[in-house]
């Protein structure tokens, strides 16, 4: 049997152009798509990969709060970024606001889509798998 199925949208233009949720929950699991460090309030995003790491994370945070859930939750973590030598001030942002949680990890370079981007977050949580900090 399927589980019950929900969205949560951040209101990037992206999600409606493309067709796609910001996360899609199924029962107690949460699946958050790639976030850049966009503040979708203003269009702005930040110059330094661990400012944009910091937005990413605060964006995701807000989808996983919609969602009854919160970073503590987070059970996986992808990491894509477009520069090498930004891997260690992305570890200590992706530390200080998840590490405490000890979720799987993957970070891998790629070209990112978003103009700018220096890096690209997502998430998996399971709700109520994790105790708050």
């Amino acid at each position: 049997m399927a589980g019950k199925r929900s969205h949560v949208f951040s209101g990037s233009v992206y999600e409606e152009m493309a067709g796609y949720s910001r996360a899609v929950v199924v029962d107690d699991r949460i699946f958050v798509s790639g976030t850049v460090g966009v503040d979708f309030a203003t269009g702005e995003m930040p110059e330094g990969a661990d400012a944009q790491a910091a937005t990413a994370l605060d964006t995701i945070e807000t989808a996983l709060a919609e969602a009854g859930s919160g970073l503590h939750d987070v059970v996986r973590v992808r990491a894509y970024l477009t520069d090498a030598d930004d891997v260690t001030a992305i570890a200590a942002v992706l530390k200080a606001r998840i590490g405490f949680a000890r979720p799987a990890n993957t970070t891998v370079c790629a070209p990112l889509v978003v103009p700018g981007a220096r890096v690209e977050i997502e998430v998996e949580a399971i709700r109520g798998s994790g105790t708050p900090a």
